[in-house]
C-alpha cells in the first residue's frame, strides 16, 4: 500500500509514511471489508459513512505539515483511521464524531488499540472544539458548503486547516494557512468526493439528501 499508493503518488514524508505503515488499516474497517482494507478506495464503515482510500488521507496529512507538539481538531472520527495517524505524528488529536454509534465504536478501538494521545468525542463538529483552542491545524473530513468563521478563530497564526468544499457533484479539497497578522491565504489543491458535513455550519438535510 505504501509503496505503491502513496509514494508512487507523490507522498514523501517520511514520518508519514512510516506512520501509515505501522497502522494496521484492517483494525479499521468492518469485518466485511477487511479483505480490501489496503485497497486504494474508499470503504463504508456504517451510518453512511466511510473510511477514505489511504492516498487522501495521506495527502490531507501532509498538507497540515504535523509536527511533534502539535494540537490537532479532527472534525468527524469516521472509523478512526485518520486520527490513528496523526496520533503518530503530533502531541495530541482532539476528534469529533457526530453519530452516536459510530463514536461508541470507535472509541473502543482506540482503547483496544492502545491510542493514548486520542481525545474523541461525541457533537456536532461543525461548531470545532472552543474549549480546547487554539490549534496548530484542524482537518474536516466531510464536505464542507465553506469553512466557518467558528472554525477559522479556533486555529492559531501559522496554522492550517484542511477540509474538502462543495456539494455532491462537485468538491474541491483546499487548504487554508492563517497568517502570522491573522489573515488567510486559501490554495485549491484536487477534486474529492466525500460525504456532507452535517451540523449547525454544515449541510441540511434537505440541502444535501442521504441517499
Amino acid at each position: 500500500m505504501v509503496k505503491n499508493q502513496l509514494e508512487r503518488r507523490g507522498i514523501r514524508d517520511k514520518q508519514i509514511l512510516n506512520a501509515f505503515r505501522t497502522t494496521p488499516r484492517h483494525e479499521f474497517v468492518p469485518a466485511a471489508y477487511q479483505n480490501m482494507a489496503y485497497q486504494d478506495r474508499p470503504l463504508p464503515i456504517g451510518d453512511g459513512q466511510t473510511i477514505s482510500q489511504p492516498y487522501i488521507v495521506a495527502l490531507m496529512t501532509e498538507l497540515i505539515n504535523p509536527e511533534p507538539d502539535h494540537k490537532i481538531l479532527e472534525i468527524g472520527t469516521g472509523s478512526g483511521y485518520q486520527a490513528a495517524i496523526l496520533s503518530q505524528l503530533v502531541k495530541e488529536v482532539f476528534t469529533i464524531e457526530r453519530h452516536l454509534a459510530l463514536f461508541q465504536k470507535t472509541a473502543q478501538r482506540f482503547k483496544k488499540l492502545g491510542y493514548t494521545n486520542i481525545h474523541p468525542l461525541q457533537g456536532d463538529g461543525s461548531q470545532g472544539l472552543p474549549d480546547e483552542a487554539p490549534f496548530d491545524a484542524i482537518l474536516i473530513t466531510a464536505a464542507a458548503p465553506k469553512i466557518p468563521n467558528i472554525l477559522l478563530n479556533q486555529l492559531k497564526n501559522q496554522g492550517k486547516i484542511v477540509a474538502p468544499v462543495g456539494e455532491r457533484t462537485s468538491q474541491i479539497l483546499m487548504r487554508w494557512t492563517k497568517q502570522a497578522d491573522g489573515s488567510l491565504t486559501k490554495e485549491q489543491l484536487s477534486a474529492v468526493a466525500f460525504v456532507p458535513l452535517r451540523g449547525e455550519y454544515g449541510w441540511l438535510e434537505n440541502e444535501w439528501p442521504e441517499d
